[in-house]
């Protein structure tokens, strides 16, 4: 009897222990990536909330594939002991160019992340790569397909905004993120999401 009541105890701690537990959509391939919940899935979007989170990110002239690809070297070999403790960090899903729109008050910012799965990270040897800490939010995310172009970006989020307006979302619109989870040389099955923030 006392066997029998330790192991149902035990089945139920396992259980309460793994109920909060996350797992990685398909399109991390394995890899770490930020936890979120999905909220609610519409038709042509979804409603996520994200954990707080810690990235690594450079500033970029532009969302030019060549200036994109400046700062992703960066930040992927700031991952390949490039740091003041030489440790190598598994690359992560997935990279992120956040564009914040020109307004009265300056240009144009573009930067390019990558998701840092432990809370403490290494100080970058280069100056221009800065730690961030996300605070959790309210994400709306838009899936497509294919190697992301500037064109299928822009095209995604005029689809994703009209899309929201329809539904009455309220949204930050003069900031938007593109995350990419595949590796340049995937070709097939590729996952790019386009994210604005809920207000």
């Amino acid at each position: 009897m006392a066997r029998t009541t330790a192991l149902c105890l035990l089945v139920v701690l396992i259980f309460f222990q793994c109920a909060g537990c996350w797992e990685a959509p398909w399109f991390c391939h394995g890899r770490e990536c930020p936890k979120y919940t999905v909220v609610h899935e519409y038709e042509g979007f979804e409603e996520r909330i994200y954990d707080t989170s810690h990235w690594i990110t450079s500033d970029v002239a532009s969302t030019k594939r060549e200036d994109l690809n400046v700062g992703f070297w960066k930040l992927y070999y700031f991952n390949q002991v490039e740091n003041k403790e030489n440790k190598e960090i598994p690359m992560t899903r997935p990279v992120v160019v956040s564009v914040k729109e020109a307004d009265s008050m300056g240009e144009r910012q573009v930067s390019i992340s990558v998701f840092q799965p432990d809370k403490i990270i290494p100080e970058p040897n280069d100056e221009t790569i800065k730690q961030i800490v996300i605070p959790g939010r309210t994400v709306y995310v838009r899936s497509f397909g294919g190697i992301a172009s500037d064109v299928d970006a822009i095209d995604n989020l005029q689809k994703l905004k009209a899309d929201l307006k329809v539904a009455g979302m309220q949204f930050n619109e003069n900031k938007f993120d593109v995350a990419g989870y595949d590796a340049p040389w995937d070709l097939i099955n590729r996952h790019n999401e386009v994210w604005v923030q809920a207000l």
